[in-house]
């Protein structure tokens, strides 16, 4: 796609304020894909004054109109799909095939759950002689990441539109071209002006204005924990809700009696999808004693598949980071299986598929997000011994379990200190509620508890 060279603010394309720029660049071969404005404070509050002129008639909008709207975007979406998947591809990296699927599907599907509920949720309810409204909370400042680029961008803004609220979307600069086919498909799905609004620009500086900015009721962030904290922060100091989606060493458990095979296939295959770049891959894989070498095997071998099947990191500095996170994995004792820290190809940002053993809970790569192509594998001794393992990191956001029987899995689930569990492979959901504990986070996305999020709550005596 082309790039626009200005913000979508009011709904219209209009001017950058400053003259700074952003260069997208092609992970897979380096090239400059396009170049973006770099918005300024000024530009985001033109975008949040925007969003707070809209905000009165868009919140008084009945739910059946927003959700048309909803549809639409869904809609015009579906009809983008291929462009979609092209454009991830492009500024990210990611196969083609993945693009189709999970970077144009799911965001696709969750556009269409938010359609559905915001024509069915019961936005008023009775308490004895009360009756409580949930209303928009207000203005949304939504700041997304590079790794799901379409995908994050969907599930903030569709239930804020859902709830009644209008937003501000600040995108990650490495992605901006998706996040404006965002824009346009807004602009054609008829959402009125002003209701979303888009400002491309750096982390630290619109990023920065729009958290700070006073007339923003809601900061929602998916990212780093470094970066969750600062805004936590500033918002906690302005008595401004946030939710915050951050980091993830989720830990996939197999248990004795689980189908080995499969458990490590598909565990191995969770971590290398998306090159590794997903907050809730299962990273630390964790198998009784008795089963450990055959499960190193199997995954060294299962990681060899992937070494011409999955694209690069995002960036320079993430391919630097990841290698640098494999060096000290050898440095500290763990043993290498699969992959390493030389990059298979001269051009691109490329890292191999790496797999290592022998790796104990106190390693660093075994308590620090990497969120690159790297699997860890850890032992236990018995059932206390892997929940001691699993939980002890101080992230909380997903995992899994594998057993021969249900039960036994969902007990086990049951102690995990994390938002999300699949058992025995279990299915993505756009309807279940995705979220961290301890440092993974603060608040839900998908589905009611997504949507609620973005709604706060009047109560009326009579």
């Amino acid at each position: 796609m082309k790039a626009h060279d200005g913000m979508y603010i009011d709904g219209a394309w209009r001017p950058a304020a400053g003259p700074d720029t952003i260069e997208v660049v092609n992970p897979a071969d380096e090239q400059v894909l396009a170049v973006v404005p770099a918005g300024t404070a000024e530009d985001v509050d033109a975008a949040v004054r925007a969003a707070r002129a809209a905000l009165p008639l868009w919140a008084r909008t009945a739910p059946a109109e927003r959700a048309a709207r909803l549809a639409a975007l869904r809609d015009v979406l579906t009809a983008r799909a291929e462009e979609i998947a092209r454009t991830v591809t492009a500024e990210l990296g990611s196969p083609l095939a993945f693009s189709q699927a999970v970077h144009a599907g799911v965001p696709i599907a969750v556009a269409g759950s938010y359609a559905e509920l915001a024509a069915t949720y019961a936005f008023e309810e009775k308490a004895g002689n009360s009756t409580v409204h949930l209303e928009p909370v207000g203005v949304v400042a939504a700041i997304t990441p590079w790794n799901y680029p379409l995908h994050q961008i969907v599930a903030k803004v569709a239930p804020a539109l859902a709830a009644g609220c209008t937003v501000v979307l600040k995108p990650a600069e490495d992605t901006p071209l998706t996040a404006q086919l965002f824009a346009e498909a807004v602009h054609e799905a008829g959402v009125p002006a002003g209701v979303f609004n888009l400002v491309t620009g750096l982390g630290p500086v619109a990023g920065q204005a729009l958290a700070e900015h006073p007339g923003v009721d809601l900061v929602s962030f998916t990212g780093s924990t470094a970066v969750g904290r600062r805004i936590g922060a500033t918002a906690g100091a302005a008595v401004k809700k946030v939710a915050l989606e951050l980091g993830g060493k989720s830990a996939n458990v197999i248990l004795p009696s689980a189908d080995l095979a499969k458990a490590v296939n598909v565990g191995v295959a969770n971590v290398m999808s998306n090159s590794g770049q997903t907050c809730s891959a299962w990273t630390r894989m964790l198998v009784h004693t008795s089963r450990y070498d055959e499960a190193v095997g199997l995954a060294a071998t299962a990681a060899a598949k992937y070494g011409d099947r999955i694209g690069p990191v995002v960036n320079a500095e993430q391919q630097a980071r990841v290698l640098g996170y494999i060096d000290k994995g050898v440095a500290e004792g763990a043993r290498l299986v699969a992959g390493g820290s030389e990059p298979p190809r001269e051009q691109g940002y490329f890292v191999s598929p790496t797999v290592f053993a022998d790796v104990t809970p106190e390693m660093t790569i075994a308590q620090e997000e990497i969120f690159g192509p790297v699997l860890s594998i850890l032992r236990y001794e018995d059932e206390e011994d892997a929940l001691r393992i699993a939980n002890g990191t101080v992230y909380g956001l997903a995992g899994a379990v594998w057993a021969g029987d249900r039960e036994e899995a969902v007990a086990f689930a049951r102690r995990m200190e994390t938002g999300q569990v699949d058992i025995n492979g279990g299915r993505f959901n756009p309807l279940a509620p995705f979220g961290g504990y301890k440092q993974s986070g603060v608040g839900r996305e998908l589905g009611t508890h997504g949507l609620s999020e973005y709604l706060q709550t009047k109560s009326l005596q009579f």
